[in-house]
């Protein structure tokens, strides 16, 4: 698929009831899939250790983990800093009952985060963003609610690449200026780069870091 062309599309998605409850229900049956959908992640993954990098001393601060699913990088974060209090959002309640229980939850949409106006030190999303539909609207969340001078990543894939692996309809990918773009309305620091799972692994350029401080 050309991926300038499915951008050039000229209608504007949109995550109506039905496509949520669409999403919904897929992703309530992948939590029992934990071959693909897993639980834990390893800690070594460049992943965890951009984001933790990014984020900084966790200590004492409330951090949202946005679409969290099972809570794979939440689990990390909380061993490495107990002190910290972690919450994770996720559109399916299924998968959300394997997050450990000292990890706090909240099952909503992306596009409509049930928090206060910056009430979280920093937050991150990991390959969930994708899922969002409304991508600008859920862009706009996640910066609402932390407050300012906070910090927040997002790992996600490339649009450049869109093709390479099978998706659902709904989910989309976004160019590196694209999500750059979207940050910058609401943060006064953004900043991207090409990763991989591994530090010490030339990326392919399928997977982009976008990192903020608003």
């Amino acid at each position: 698929m050309n991926w300038k062309r499915w951008f050039s599309r000229p209608e504007t998605p949109r995550l109506t009831p039905e496509l949520r409850a669409r999403i919904q229900s897929s992703f309530d049956r992948a939590a029992g899939d934990e071959e693909h959908f897993p639980s834990t992640i390893d800690p070594r993954i460049y992943h965890v250790k951009l984001i933790r990098q990014h984020l900084g001393d966790l200590s004492g601060k409330r951090v949202l983990d946005v679409g969290c699913g099972k809570g794979r990088f939440a689990r990390v974060f909380h061993e490495q800093e107990p002190e910290a209090e972690l919450w994770g959002l996720d559109i399916s309640e299924e998968m959300l009952r394997f997050v450990p229980q000292d990890i706090q939850t909240r099952a909503g949409s992306m596009t409509e985060l049930p928090f206060e106006t910056g009430c979280f030190d920093a937050a991150y999303a990991t390959e969930s963003l994708e899922h969002a539909v409304e991508i600008e609207k859920a862009v706009s969340e996640i910066c609402r609610v932390v407050k300012p001078g906070g910090r927040i990543a997002i790992i996600d894939k490339n649009a450049e690449h869109w093709g390479k692996l099978e998706t659902p309809e709904w989910e989309r990918w976004f160019t590196r200026q694209e999500l750059e773009r979207l940050l910058a309305r609401h943060c006064r620091q953004v900043s991207s780069r090409f990763i991989s799972y591994w530090e010490d692994v030339e990326p392919d350029g399928l997977f982009l870091a976008w990192l903020a401080v608003k």
